[in-house]
């Protein structure tokens, strides 16, 4: 997926939680997503591209908004949102989208190229045999209390330091991570969730940036 390119639409919604769809003799792993109301907010004609604003509105969380968040709303008379982002697209699009109109989730459902990115569960401080996925060391043979163990993490005298990006022990999760070439099953369209194929990172309630090409 080319994320460089003009057409590309970013919305927001909510991760609900796993299911699972039983199909003959086989069973599915699926994820629920409710996609939020993204609303447009101001649409800009530029000579070679239209630039639309969007506001997003989570009905989980509508808190911790900053006053410079406050006073861009309220020039548009609106108090109620919690995320706003712009997006640029090609100006053939432009009859597509309406001021005061949400997204539609029709052009997700029949894009080919659809990214999903959310915030993976945080693991806290761990070691490498959990976040580098190492192997461990023999449990008898004299190994004593080395069991987890890393092993050697550099050379001697030359260069005598461990260099940079060396696989050890630390934080682990609670990173952006993104799921490309994500697979749509199905949708609820009164209550706009989408069944998708799968599973995408983060806890329930994460919100996800969803991104497909029109």
């Amino acid at each position: 997926m080319n994320l460089n390119n003009k057409n590309i639409v970013k919305i927001f919604g909510i991760k609900l939680g796993m299911s699972t769809i039983y199909n003959n003799f086989s069973c599915t792993p699926v994820t629920l997503v409710k996609i939020l109301d993204n609303t447009i907010l101001d649409i800009k004609n530029n000579k070679d591209f239209i630039n639309l604003k969007i506001l997003s509105k989570n009905i989980l969380n509508n808190k911790n908004k900053n006053k410079s968040f406050i006073g861009i709303l309220s020039k548009y008379n609106i108090f109620n949102g919690n995320t706003l982002h712009e997006i640029n697209l090609d100006n053939s699009f432009i009859k597509l989208f309406k001021i005061g109109y949400s997204i539609s989730i029709d052009y997700l459902l029949n894009s080919n190229n659809i990214s999903i990115t959310s915030k993976s569960k945080g693991k806290g401080f761990s070691g490498v045999i959990k976040r580098w996925n190492f192997s461990k060391q023999d449990s008898s043979h004299g190994n004593s209390l080395s069991h987890r163990a890393p092993g050697s993490i550099g050379q001697n005298q030359s260069p005598g330091r461990v260099l940079k990006g060396k696989k050890m022990s630390g934080h682990y999760g609670n990173v952006n991570v993104t799921i490309k070439n994500v697979k749509i099953l199905s949708n609820i369209c009164n209550d706009n969730v989408l069944i998708i194929k799968g599973s995408l990172p983060g806890s329930n309630k994460n919100i996800l940036i969803i991104k497909y090409e029109i």
